[in-house]
């Protein structure tokens, strides 16, 4: 199921919360049967025997991933893959995703991180040394409860207690889970909290299992409903934005149904599908196939540069990743299970657990420290080495750009949006909620000249040149800013979000009443037109002009189809591709000629004689990475541009 999906229909199938609740199965099963017959349980030797199972085939995956990111992937996705190689080989990768909020569903799967799925595999880690403990803690409970009060009573037993302990995991994580999905589901997809349920589900399930006796005829009907259940979850369902809140008890009580049925007894029971050797045989390569085929999927579509595989293509990727599966487990899991060797002592298991990581680490940490030692190279290289915009200055034009390193380094690109100080304080603290994540920089011991930001992550991208230039002349500046929300009057065009945004923005301006407010005044596209104006752009800025505030509208700069500095890592900076045609960029009359002499107070900019030149929009200026992606500039090409920003800013606006 998850391959299928995962391969062909970029749709979560609900196979993963499956998995969850099987685990939790087997193990209640396993060990509820242990302290009913009085066997120790041992947890130390259980954790270290569980580590030395699922560990060896984790590293050999991940190495091989590291291969393929090496050989195939571009340098700035470099870092955060080896930051999640030490977060899935400590079981940590979904902590990991979570708070870089990714995107799960996601329908470009070339653009994921191939070893994404380990999120799954680091939660299931979490509960294996979260369940024992509620195993031994439970029996330690009962065996109290039976000394104080003397009695050997149905309610102290152990199944009780345990049923009482998973049933209020069960409830309180459910809840959670609903409540997290409905406010921040691309984070509570990953967090452990909201998946706890589904493990509980699974123990639930054991624990009543041996009560549950449906009839023959019972049992085919369930059968087969939770295979039905099962499979069509991620086709009924628009699951999108909704796991793993309430709609993931569909797949998981499916799964439920079909346990429950087990075997049937009969000829028509969906037990004599599931007992077919080829899907028995799939079941025990089953691990070792979920770890492949993410990490095959994801490199496969970014070597060939497409976004999803056709049939012929996906069933390649399947393919291999089978294959590799059946190699994993024959010579890597099985031979490592069956060694004598470890089981003698714990401390020969944690020798082995140990040396299976160092196999990663070592690797892993060398690999960490070029990188730095890469970044910090670029970084100390002569500031005349790397001009930037100032190579496109007219007094530059002609010159060429010595030769150096281009900056920032691939490994630094992650940090190159443009830096802000804080939080809003004292009177600057807007009184709506929808305004809480206003910022602004250090306030100045002299404030000449207050400034508020209005816009999206194109505004905020100007704030490295805008900033600094408003400390050398003691202005004030807050900025309220919502990603894909440009300013402007209020627009079918925008989504209700961002028109509540931009409404509670303009209030904020108002009471407040800065000198100035800073906009991005044009709307960039990836395809034609390439630019327009911003919707309702004159509209929504007219009240701060009749109140006497000055607004600055800059030029919007171009977005792309492809990555750009991804581009020149692989092409090099003078590849066709990484040097786009300004018509194809820019509109080749600038929007902003359309609001000239229409509302008094406006000022105009337009810098985009620094980002693109002679007809070109390239990706590296001056040994400067203009872009830090497909559409935003970079942190320090915008710093090259302040002396000219500065210059442009105060001749529009007339500001000494």
């Amino acid at each position: 199921m998850v391959v299928t999906y995962h391969v062909w229909l970029g749709r979560v199938s609900g196979g993963v919360d499956i998995f969850l609740l099987i685990s939790a199965f087997l193990m209640t099963l396993s060990f509820t049967r242990k302290v009913e017959s009085g066997a120790p349980l041992r947890l130390l030797s259980h954790w270290l025997h569980l580590l030395k199972r699922l560990l060896p085939a984790v590293v050999v995956v991940v190495l091989a991933v590291l291969a393929g990111t090496w050989a195939i992937l571009p340098q700035s996705r470099w870092p955060d893959i080896l930051d999640q190689a030490w977060a899935s080989l400590l079981y940590r990768q979904n902590w990991l995703l979570a708070d870089s909020a990714v995107d799960y569903y996601a329908q470009d799967h070339s653009g994921a991180s191939p070893l994404q799925h380990f999120w799954s595999l680091s939660i299931q880690g979490q509960v294996f040394v979260l369940w024992p403990l509620v195993f031994a803690g439970t029996a330690l409970l009962s065996r109290l409860l039976r000394r104080w009060t003397g009695e050997d009573r149905a309610l102290l037993s152990y199944r009780s207690l345990l049923t009482a302990a998973f049933g209020a995991i069960f409830a309180v994580s459910l809840v959670y889970s609903i409540q997290q999905t409905t406010t921040n589901q691309a984070h509570a997809y990953f967090d452990t909290g909201a998946r706890l349920w589904e493990f509980a589900l699974g123990s639930l399930l054991a624990l009543a299992l041996p009560y549950l006796k449906p009839g023959r005829i019972l049992r085919v009907v369930l059968g087969w409903a939770g295979l039905v259940a099962m499979l069509s979850c991620g086709l009924l369902l628009t699951v999108d934005r909704s796991f793993p809140g309430f709609i993931a008890l569909w797949p998981t009580l499916a799964a439920a149904a079909i346990i429950t049925a087990g075997q049937s007894g009969s000829r028509f029971g969906v037990d004599r599908l599931l007992t077919w050797k080829p899907l028995v045989s799939l079941g025990d390569n089953s691990y070792a196939l979920y770890l492949w085929h993410w990490p095959l999927l994801v490199l496969a579509l970014a070597g060939a540069g497409i976004t999803a595989p056709n049939l012929v293509q996906g069933l390649c990727i399947v393919g291999v990743s089978i294959v590799l599966a059946v190699l994993t487990t024959r010579f890597v899991e099985k031979p490592l299970r069956e060694w004598h060797w470890p089981k003698r002592r714990a401390w020969r298991t944690a020798v082995v657990i140990a040396a299976c990581g160092a196999l990663l680490a070592g690797p892993v940490a060398v690999w960490q420290s070029r990188l730095v030692a890469d970044e910090a190279a670029a970084a100390s290289q002569p500031k005349e080495l790397t001009p930037g915009a100032a190579a496109l200055a007219p007094e530059n034009a002609g010159k060429p750009t010595p030769d150096a390193k281009i900056i920032p380094a691939p490994a630094a690109m992650k940090n190159e949006w443009a830096d802000i100080d804080g939080l809003c304080t004292d009177e600057n603290v807007p009184s709506d909620p929808l305004l809480q994540g206003c910022l602004q920089n250090n306030k100045p011991e002299k404030v000449t000249k207050r400034i508020v930001v209005l816009g999206d992550s194109h505004a905020q991208q100007y704030m490295a040149a805008l900033g600094p230039i408003a400390k050398s002349h003691g202005w004030e500046v807050v900025t309220l800013l919502k990603g894909n929300c440009r300013f402007g009057g209020e627009s079918p065009e925008r989504d209700a979000d961002c028109n509540a945004f931009n409404k509670a923005s303009a209030q904020y301006v108002l009471d407040h009443h800065p000198d100035a407010v800073f906009t991005v005044a044009s709307l960039t596209h990836k395809e034609a037109p390439f630019e327009t104006e911003v919707p309702q752009y004159l509209e929504g800025i007219k009240p701060f002009t009749d109140a006497g505030m000055d607004v600055v509208g800059i030029r919007d700069n171009p977005r792309f189809n492809i990555n750009m500095p991804e581009c020149v890592q692989k092409n090099g900076e003078g590849a066709a591709e990484c040097n786009v045609p300004e018509q194809e960029s820019l509109a080749g009359s600038s929007p902003l000629d359309a609001y000239r002499g229409k509302v008094p107070g406006l000022h105009l900019m337009d810098m985009s004689d620094f980002i693109c030149a002679n007809g070109v929009c390239p990706a590296v200026v001056g040994n400067v990475y203009v872009y830090k992606d497909d559409n935003h500039l970079t942190k320090t090409y915008v710093q090259t541009m302040i002396p000219m920003f500065e210059q442009r800013l105060l001749a529009a606006t007339g500001w000494k």
